[in-house]
């Protein structure tokens, strides 16, 4: 049995303004977004990523997320120059010790990716 893809699913409460982000940003396609239940999710190329609203069994305050998203690109630098004017940034591309070239942004409900 393999396993096929990860899709990660991310609390916000403003799934509207959460795809316009992935989509005018990132140029992420709207996959799916259905209001009645809560959820949306985003695609680019082999990336999915899904938002929800706070499930009511946790408790939410905010979004947060003890991590990174990582997303390869096979061409980082041309990602960081279209959108490092639209976007908040932790920190503009470089090269790390470990040889990654990388840059870190924050969507639109303070994830870091």
């Amino acid at each position: 049995m393999a396993l096929k893809n990860l899709s990660p699913m991310f609390y916000t409460e403003a799934i509207d303004d959460t795809v316009k982000f992935y989509y005018n940003i990132l140029y992420f396609e709207c996959a799916h977004n259905d209001s009645t239940l809560g959820w949306a999710s985003v695609k680019k190329d082999g990336v999915e990523i899904m938002f929800c609203l706070p499930n009511s069994h946790i408790p939410f305050e905010k979004p947060q997320f003890t991590g990174s998203i990582y997303i390869i690109s096979d061409n980082v630098d041309a990602i960081w120059e279209s959108i490092k004017e639209k976007v908040t940034v932790c920190f503009p591309i470089e090269i790390f010790d470990y040889g990654m070239r990388e840059f870190a942004i924050f969507d639109n409900n303070g994830y870091l990716i």
